[in-house]
């Protein structure tokens, strides 16, 4: 093992390029811990689509925020980033190096920037959005927002559904317009320096090992999960319930689709994600350190670069 760094590693990467094996390859080399910081990984009963570390590999090092909220809850950046400030003290107080490492943008901005305080959208205000976009559709929440909050609606597409919906339920719930809570930022998780990584891969070699990846997820209880899911008929706008993959299968297990379309469909979805992500963070991450897992030394060149 090398000397300990208590500076904490940031890792962000797309979905399937190798974020995990990395974060525990220097966990293991630096005496760290690994915290998740992935939006999905933090439910439990998605082990396998939401590709959670192995029971075998969290033995390998502490893992925190893994599988710890039920799916029925909605887990939003800002609770996230409350239990992460637990976490980071708790690993912190063990004389550990905190190792951050997920794909969701939003999380990591709480990490180094800050957030919004915004509070928490009750239910029955979602409800009520629900229902106003089903009888007045998407350009009836926009209408809303622009004719309530034209600061935000400014800052809005007119189709971009589920942002429209956001801000929509922020000044229901609230009173005030969601760009209005934006200008206002609470600290950040991370108060000084941190080493920060992404991980940016040709996109052929991530889109290849997505697609190998969903099969091997096919063979390894990912029907059995949403069958679990589905079964528990639970609100199908709560965030565990629109990770990559849960419609697709669903949809299949109700006898309304093909495994093999199922499967292509769930993958062609993930990709579109995966692209998402990385033009994300080409924007948001500029000045962050670059590596290509792809590459077969790029655990020693993420060693370097944290050490």
């Amino acid at each position: 093992m090398l000397a300990m760094s208590k500076t904490p590693i940031l890792i962000a990467g797309p979905t399937a390029s190798g974020k995990s094996a990395l974060a525990l390859h220097l966990a293991q080399a630096l005496g760290g811990a690994i915290i998740n910081t992935d939006s999905m990984q933090v439910y439990e009963g998605l082990r396998v689509l939401a590709a959670t570390p192995s029971d075998d590999e969290q033995a390998l090092a502490p893992h925190y925020l893994y599988g710890v909220l039920d799916p029925s809850v909605r887990c939003s950046a800002g609770r996230w980033a409350r239990m992460a400030v637990d976490v980071l003290s708790e690993v912190e107080g063990k004389g550990l190096t905190p190792i951050f490492v997920g794909g969701t943008g939003l999380y990591f901005k709480a990490l180094m920037e800050g957030l919004s305080a915004i509070p928490e959208i009750p239910d029955e205000v979602r409800a009520q959005a629900e229902a106003r976009k089903a009888k007045a559709g998407v350009a009836g929440l926009f209408a809303d927002v622009a004719a309530r909050d034209p600061r935000s609606a400014g800052r809005l597409r007119p189709t971009d559904a589920q942002r429209i919906q956001r801000a929509w339920e922020v000044l229901e719930a609230t009173g005030r317009g969601l760009a209005e809570w934006q200008s206002q930022h609470g600290a950040p998780v991370i108060k000084g320096a941190a080493a920060r990584l992404v991980l940016e891969p040709p996109r052929a070699w991530l889109y290849e090992r997505s697609d190998r990846r969903f099969d091997q997820m096919l063979t390894q209880g990912a029907l059995e999960e949403v069958a679990a899911l589905v079964g528990r008929g639970l609100d199908p706008t709560l965030p565990a319930l629109k990770a990559l993959g849960v419609r697709e299968l669903a949809v299949y297990l109700e006898g309304e689709m093909s495994l093999e379309d199922a499967s292509e469909k769930a993958k062609m979805l993930t990709r579109r994600y995966a692209k998402r992500q990385m033009t994300w963070m080409r924007n948001q991450m500029a000045d962050w350190e670059r590596l290509d897992p792809s590459a077969k030394a790029v655990n020693e060149a993420a060693l370097l670069c944290v050490t």
